[in-house]
């Protein structure tokens, strides 16, 4: 059995050494210039280095498309004609509306089309990990196969068996969830001071805030970028956030205090009212991965990206338990503090309080609204440079903690069981 990896990116090169590790033949391919590169980094694998995809279609008897979501059609039309009588062909884009399209346009008929998304990050080995596997076009052979290839790597396999459904579901775990985070990093850098060092992100929350948000700075942009503008399910939910914050905001700067509260607890009991297995976070974990090396008091936070999100979730119909289906560990976090906040009623209060009356921090709420709208707009618009740029912006604000972040951060992930 061969298996063929066109494009050897980080996510990439993982999957081809786990496949080789798990006993298969491997040959791969990249851009021209990284061919000397990767032979000396693979080539000790015994994974060997094509000349480009056709040659990778003619022999493997699997190929995965591993390469960037908004490149997928480009890369298809060269590759795809060529592919083997029979092959069974996948793609690993987080957002499967415009690989599917490109599959069905580029490949041969007889080729299966069986796709899947690594619900992880390039850090972490396919072992123990979450998969989802979409069987688009194929027959139950060809599918045990693939099932049982993807098995043998370790990673926990979940089927969904419509690609649209996918895309709902990781429009709310990943374009909104990492939407969330880079809105924070952006006021952040906006007020000019970096969170650890601020009275008011000392907490165990904040602390999962922080990390999470230096994570997704630590990655590259044009994976956050694809995900937020190329998924049609995105832009809806990206809006529906975008109002939920801009409505909860006018309600805090004219201190509409029973408006404000009874929207937040009809919203709690909508999302957490339910009955679902709760993540329960760990205080004392969170406390432990705080960035801060002063003594201050931690101050009252109005939290208003949580109340955002679960306002949006309700307006939206979400029950976010039901899309830990497609779970990855920001959006475990993210709906985990959401969790945390709601369902301790004196920490709700002290939020809500501090959103409405707290003038000390509303310079910050208006930073943080201001990057939502901002960020709103660029995925509106269909945006891809525009994205890029704000992205790398934030990330050479916070270029000296990136690293000890994700380094950090997935220490936290594995302390609470998450990954």
């Amino acid at each position: 059995m061969n298996i063929g990896i066109i494009g050897l990116g980080d996510m990439g090169c993982i999957y081809a050494k786990s496949f080789v590790k798990a006993g298969y033949r491997v040959y791969g391919c990249d851009l021209p210039h990284r061919r000397e590169t990767l032979e000396a980094e693979l080539g000790p694998f015994g994974i060997e280095i094509l000349e480009d995809g056709k040659e990778v279609s003619r022999i493997s008897d699997v190929i995965f498309y591993s390469v960037e979501a908004e490149r997928i059609a480009e890369v298809l039309s060269q590759y795809g004609p060529h592919t083997k009588y029979g092959a069974i062909v996948a793609g690993q884009t987080s957002v499967k509306h415009p690989e599917i399209e490109a599959f069905e346009k580029y490949l041969p008929k007889d080729s299966h089309i069986i796709t899947c998304h690594s619900l992880h990050g390039p850090g972490f080995d396919p072992k123990g990990q979450k998969m989802i596997v979409i069987p688009h076009r194929t027959t139950k052979e060809a599918y045990q196969r693939m099932t049982d290839i993807l098995s043998s790597l370790g990673s926990i396999l979940n089927e969904i068996p419509d690609y649209h459904e996918h895309d709902k579901i990781v429009a709310d775990t990943q374009a909104v969830t990492h939407m969330g985070f880079e809105s924070m990093g952006t006021a952040w850098k906006e007020a000019g001071f970096f969170p650890w060092e601020n009275a008011s992100y000392l907490g165990g929350i904040d602390n999962v805030k922080i990390l999470i948000t230096l994570r997704i700075f630590s990655y590259k942009a044009h994976i956050y970028g694809g995900l937020a503008i190329l998924n049609p399910y995105a832009r809806h939910q990206i809006k529906r956030y975008a109002e939920s914050e801009s409505e909860l905001f006018k309600l805090m700067i004219k201190e509409e205090a029973d408006t404000f509260r009874k929207r937040l607890y009809k919203a709690r009991d909508f999302i957490f009212g339910q009955n679902h297995k709760p993540l329960m976070l760990d205080e004392k974990v969170m406390q432990e991965f705080s960035l801060s090396v002063g003594s201050e008091n931690r101050k009252p936070n109005s939290h208003l990206s949580l109340l955002s999100m679960v306002d949006a979730w309700y307006h939206l119909g979400i029950n976010p338990y039901d899309n830990l289906i497609c779970q990855t560990p920001p959006f475990r976090l993210r709906l985990g503090i959401a969790e945390y906040l709601f369902k301790n009623e004196d920490l709700l209060e002290e939020s809500i309080e501090t959103a409405l009356f707290d003038k000390t921090i509303r310079g910050d709420d208006l930073e943080f609204h201001s990057a939502v709208r901002e960020w709103s707009s660029i995925i509106g618009y269909g945006d891809m440079e525009g994205y890029k740029q704000h992205f790398e912006q934030v990330k050479t604000f916070f270029a000296g903690r990136l690293e000890h972040g994700r380094a950090q951060s997935a220490e936290m992930i594995r302390k609470l069981e998450i990954e």
